[in-house]
C-alpha cells in the first residue's frame, strides 16, 4: 500500500518513513527536501498518485503567530485539495494533546485551526494527539530561563518518547479511519517543574528550576489538565528515565 507521509524527513516522519517500509508499504517521504511542498504545491499532485494514506507529520518553519497560522492553514487546504483529487482513503494527521485548552499559544492555535480544516473536507480522517515529547525537553527548560534560572510551573505534564508516537501513528495509519480523534500519552505523568529538573540532573546541568504556579508555558498559564490527556490514551512504554539512560548511551 502506498503511503505518502507529509514531513517525512523530520523527527517522527522520517522514523515513520522506515517503520512503514519495515512493515512492507511503499512509504514516500515528502518533504521540501524530496520536491515536495505543500505551499508551493510543487510536486504535490505527483505524490498524491496511487496513495491511498496520507499522514501528515509537517511541523511549522516559524513560531510567529500569524506566520504559523497561515502556514497551516495553507499547508492543509493545498493537501486536503491534492486528496481528494487523487482519492486519497485515509488521513492521518498528528497534533497536540490540549491544543484547544492553551487559546494564548499561537501554535496551539494553528493546530486548531488545521484540525478543523481536516473535519469539514470530508475525507475520512483519523486524528492522533500527542503530548509533548522527550526531546523537547531541552527546548522547555531554554525558553523558561531567565538570568540563569529556570521558572516552570509545577503542574503535570505527561511527555512522550518520540519512538511511542511513531508506533502509535503506524497502527493509526494502517486502521480504518475513525472520524475523529485519539490520544496517545507517556507512561507516567510529572510535574513539569520536576521533569525539566531530571533532565538537567541527567544532562549535568547546573541550572536551578523553580516552582512557580504562575509562570507561562509558551504564553498560557497551565493546570493539572493542560497538558495531560483525557479518558482512555493509548501510552506509550518508553518511560522519561530509560529515555535519558539511552540518550546517555548514545
Amino acid at each position: 500500500m502506498k503511503i505518502v507521509v507529509i514531513g517525512g524527513t523530520g523527527l517522527i516522519g522520517s522514523k515513520l518513513v522506515q517503520t512503514l517500509r519495515e512493515r512492507g508499504h511503499d512509504a514516500l517521504a515528502a518533504s521540501p527536501k524530496t520536491g515536495v511542498n505543500t505551499i508551493t504545491r510543487e510536486g504535490l499532485a505527483q505524490a498524491m498518485d496511487g496513495a491511498a494514506v496520507v499522514v501528515d507529520v509537517t511541523n511549522a518553519p516559524v513560531w510567529e503567530d500569524k506566520a504559523v497560522l497561515d502556514f497551516f492553514e495553507t499547508s492543509g487546504r493545498n493537501l486536503l485539495a491534492a486528496e481528494a483529487a487523487a482519492g486519497v482513503r485515509h488521513h492521518v494527521a498528528l497534533s497536540i494533546v490540549g491544543s484547544e485548552r492553551l487559546p494564548d499559544n499561537g501554535y496551539f492555535r494553528a493546530k486548531v485551526a488545521q484540525e478543523r480544516l481536516i473535519k469539514a473536507s470530508g475525507i475520512p480522517h483519523t486524528i492522533l494527539r500527542a503530548t509533548q515529547f522527550f526531546e523537547f525537553v531541552g527546548g522547555i527548560a531554554q525558553s523558561a530561563t531567565v538570568d540563569g534560572e529556570i521558572r516552570l510551573s509545577p503542574a503535570l505534564i505527561q511527555p512522550i518518547a518520540s519512538d511511542d508516537v511513531v508506533a502509535a501513528l503506524a497502527e493509526v495509519a494502517l486502521a480504518s479511519p475513525v472520524n475523529g480523534t485519539l490520544e496517545v500519552a507517556g507512561p507516567e505523568a510529572i510535574p513539569l517543574d520536576e521533569l525539566v529538573r531530571r533532565f538537567l540532573q541527567a544532562t549535568k546541568d547546573t541550572r536551578k528550576v523553580v516552582p512557580d504556579i504562575h509562570a507561562r508555558y509558551f504564553g498560557d498559564v497551565l493546570n493539572d489538565q493542560s497538558l495531560t490527556p483525557g479518558r482512555n490514551p493509548r501510552l506509550g512504554a518508553i518511560r522519561f528515565e530509560d529515555w535519558l539512560v539511552l540518550q546517555a548511551a548514545r
